[in-house]
């Protein structure tokens, strides 16, 4: 039987105890009504998509609203102090003393100027009276604990010099410098590959195993919740829609909204289903030979001169097929975005060939990652659309609106957007826009370099549908390049795996994946998550063993 704390009437054991919080910024209300808590060495996963309020829960939980000109009002306590009516002290001795914070983007949360170390360093001596060497000594024990290798080299390293999943490893690691109760992870995967995502959740679990922390897990990634947490806490407008432990929500959601939500996740485990009156074909489910509308051969991309010269993409070949998805996956550096641009001819090869014809082709198009600096914020969206007919030498502007109006209601919009800025979208409608610009060229193959990775899953999942429907509609080729394992099988009819410049393995996608041949492939798919807590802690397991052998 727990402890009660006489003076609050809380368990000894809880560590957050959040109740009735609710969060405003004007007349929008974040978080309404939201309780919960979170006992000491558990781990609580908030889940929900953009917009949903997790990450205001999780800033609330450390005070970053004060000043802000939000109001707050409920109460929270975090390992025994209110957070509402904290002096500034109190909240500073708070915030990476008793409760630490790391965040999705490393580099914004990183000082590019300073050595890893020194701002592990000084953020040990602001809560621990020490000298600079003992603080200097104990940024290279927490590096070394996160698995940083060499740390004491590399704690002299500055942010650029990391890598993505490295540099994650060092906020954990400032983090973990004081020994707090409590550790926050706001997305803290979101951009990784996932192997190097896999690898971040394994350590969280580890230091959680050690040190008795107590985990609270943002995230809109269902799979990276079922990998790390106790407790799953669904989000949507700010409302807490349903609570319990990990296995329960997961296996049997009780609500509809959480039921949608699962449905709308891809998984690596199931194929793809095709609709029926497709335009195209696949090239394995036509006896027919396909049309053959995208062809390179032998390509290769060199940066750098010299000794530093090395090669993005080496000796690649492949073949697209008119109505087509042919999916490419592998990590960061793997050479698939600089293959992408090659095709779309935005790259040009240092050898091989690319058919027909070479340039910027006006029938390969390319829809980008990140809609938001691919736009121009200074141009309406319609303006960013119509660009495409002009470069074909269409000169009447009333045609050129009428087809921009087209192509906005084509993607899901209204043709009255035609005269509204990229800020007044969101990031799913904005990667709508960059299809209907696409779209505006009259393309036979669309390269989309990872279309969907900065969306949630309903997101997501509608993005991924419409490009289907376009694909069918209009026999469209899709390349679809991207890391996340799941999504590219949900899309894709053949799947070619790169590896350091070159494709490791290609063919049919559920051969691919259903009978990975080459080790690096199995590598790839033993690392995503899975939805079963149970299946995630025996793959956990794994990668254990074959870590220590």
């Amino acid at each position: 039987m727990s402890s009660v704390d006489v003076s609050t009437g809380v368990s000894a054991d809880v560590l957050v105890e959040v109740t009735d919080l609710t969060v405003g910024f004007g007349s929008l209300r974040a978080v309404d009504g939201l309780s919960f808590t979170l006992e000491k060495g558990a781990a609580l996963g908030l889940v929900g998509e953009s917009g949903s309020g997790k990450s205001t829960v999780a800033s609330a939980l450390l005070g970053l609203h004060r000043g802000t000109g939000a109001d707050v009002g409920g109460s929270v306590r975090v390992a025994g102090i209110d957070v509402q009516e904290a002096s500034d002290a109190d909240l500073g001795r708070l915030r990476g003393g008793k409760a630490a914070m790391v965040f999705q983007d490393p580099l914004s949360s990183l000082d590019p100027y300073y050595a890893i170390g020194d701002q592990i360093a000084e953020v040990y001596r602001v809560h621990a009276r020490v000298s600079r060497r003992a603080a200097r000594a104990r940024a290279v024990d927490v590096l070394d604990r996160v698995g940083i290798p060499d740390a004491l080299r590399r704690s002299r390293s500055r942010p650029h010099e990391f890598s993505g999943g490295m540099r994650q490893r060092a906020l954990i690691a400032m983090a973990l410098a004081c020994e707090p109760e409590l550790l926050i992870a706001d997305e803290p995967t979101t951009a990784l590959d996932v192997t190097v995502q896999a690898q971040i959740l394994d350590l969280l679990h580890t230091l959680r195993e050690e040190t008795g922390l107590g985990l609270l897990l943002v995230t809109h990634d269902v799979g990276v919740a079922a990998e790390s947490v106790d407790e799953i806490l669904v989000m949507r407008h700010g409302r807490a829609v349903e609570h319990g432990p990990v296995g329960t929500v997961l296996g049997a959601p009780a609500e509809t909204y959480t039921q949608d939500l699962l449905g709308a996740v891809p998984r690596v485990d199931a194929r793809r289903v095709r609709s029926e009156g497709s335009s195209g074909s696949s090239p394995e489910a036509s006896s027919a030979a396909p049309e053959v509308v995208l062809e390179a051969t032998g390509l290769r991309r060199e940066f750098g001169r010299g000794k530093r010269a090395f090669a993005a993409v080496d000796d690649v070949s492949l073949t697209v097929h008119r109505g087509e998805t042919l999916g490419i996956v592998g990590e960061s550096g793997s050479g698939k975005t600089t293959l992408g641009r090659m095709l779309v001819g935005l790259l040009k090869p240092t050898a091989g060939e690319i058919k027909p014809g070479g340039g910027v082709r006006p029938d390969v198009q390319m829809v980008f990652q990140d809609p938001v600096s691919s736009l121009n914020p200074r141009r309406s969206v319609g303006e960013s659309i119509a660009d495409p007919l002009r470069a074909r030498g269409e000169r009447d502007e009333g045609r050129i609106r009428a087809r921009v109006r087209e192509l906005l209601e084509r993607v899901g919009l209204e043709g009255a957007h035609y005269d509204r800025y990229p800020h007044e979208f969101s990031g799913g409608q904005r990667q709508r826009v960059g299809i209907a610009r696409a779209l505006a060229a009259d393309p036979r193959v669309i390269v989309c370099d990872e279309p969907v990775s900065a969306l949630d899953v309903t997101t997501q999942a509608q993005v991924v549908a419409l490009l289907g429907e376009l694909q069918r509609e209009l026999g469209l080729a899709l390349v679809f390049v991207a890391h996340d394992l799941a999504v590219v099988r949900q899309v894709s009819d053949r799947v070619a795996v790169m590896r350091r410049g070159r494709i490791v393995e290609q063919g049919p996608a559920d051969e691919v994946y259903d009978s990975p041949q080459d080790p690096y492939t199995k590598e790839l798919l033993a690392a995503v998550p899975a939805l079963d807590p149970e299946v995630a802690a025996q793959r956990r397991a794994v990668r254990r063993e074959l870590a220590t052998a």
